[in-house]
């Protein structure tokens, strides 16, 4: 079974535009070819992979939860299709340790996460506590609650990226997956048609998006970015920019329709009263905010609603 994963920048050592690939078969063939194309003929030999990665699927549902914090929610009951888990110190959680990814199996809806505690109960069934979730930038992807079945795929160096140029993201190219030692044609290979956004470039959802209203009614909005490159240190007064320059798109949202949109180059927008009147805003309605790359776009948005 293969998983394509279009992740963020999970060391800073990747490639960021070619995704990940997870790998696994029950008898495992040893060594697995990845042969693409732009159509579904005349294919070339993209990769070769020898390592079967830990992946399974969950058999409870897993709720949202804040993201730089331990989520102390129940367990949640991971079945392994091949693979073991272990458990790790409070220090190696906070390390990087135990990374992780849960998803619905297409290839960019995938939230990273961490786990200290992994308890056998079963056979190949295990109970996953103490998480960290929505790490490196992902908590804009958390859904309200992962449902039962979702994949879950445990980061490992079994864990690996195939080639893709970078002229060739958000480009639907065709992939043949399959034992090396049988030509792509064989039946045991799995086809797919594949496109990918390089999400090793998308910037970060901005955070703390605050609003307050002046006498004339406007409303002002400001907001704090992240960083999706070197982030990490405390030592710096602010994160490195990541970016080529700095600049946000913002939306505002009501009833699912965008009133209006616009690009600014700081973290801050004020919203008159004379352009609310003109968007007809009444009642709440939602701030939307991504700071934009130049390779990439805007990345994930960050919301704040509004009340009116």
């Amino acid at each position: 079974m293969p998983l394509f994963l279009d992740l963020p920048l999970l060391t800073g050592n990747e490639d960021p535009v070619a995704p990940h690939l997870a790998l696994t078969a029950k008898p495992w063939p040893g060594t697995v070819a990845v042969y693409d194309s732009t159509t579904d003929d005349n294919y070339g030999l993209n990769s070769t992979l020898s390592q079967r990665a830990v992946i399974g699927a969950t058999q409870s549902p897993l709720a949202a939860a804040p993201a730089g914090l331990i989520d102390r929610g129940d367990a949640l009951q991971v079945k392994l299709i091949s693979g073991a888990l272990e458990s790790i110190s409070h220090d190696g959680l906070l390390a990087g340790g135990n990374l992780a990814m849960i998803g619905d199996g297409s290839s960019g809806n995938w939230e990273v996460f961490q786990f200290e505690q992994a308890e056998l109960i079963a056979p190949d069934t295990w109970w996953l506590s103490r998480r960290l979730r929505g790490q490196l930038g992902s908590d804009a992807l958390m859904p309200p609650i992962w449902p039962t079945g979702s994949y879950v795929v445990l980061f490992g160096e079994e864990v690996t990226q195939i080639t893709l140029a970078s002229t060739l993201r958000n480009v639907a190219r065709h992939y043949r997956i399959g034992p090396a030692q049988r030509g792509y044609d064989d039946p045991s290979y799995e086809h797919r048609i594949e496109a990918f956004s390089g999400n090793g470039l998308r910037p970060y959802s901005p955070c703390h998006l605050r609003a307050s209203t002046d006498a004339a009614g406007a409303l002002a909005i400001n907001w704090v970015r992240r960083t999706r490159i070197d982030g990490d240190s405390w030592d710096l007064f602010e994160v490195p920019l990541g970016e080529d320059t700095e600049s946000y798109h913002l939306r505002v949202v009501q009833g699912g329709a965008v009133l209006r949109e616009t690009t600014v180059g700081e973290p801050a927008w004020v919203y008159g009263a004379s352009e609310q009147v003109a968007d007809g805003i009444s009642g709440a309605f939602d701030i939307e905010v991504a700071q934009v790359s130049a390779r990439y776009g805007p990345g994930l948005y960050a919301t704040l609603t509004v009340e009116g």
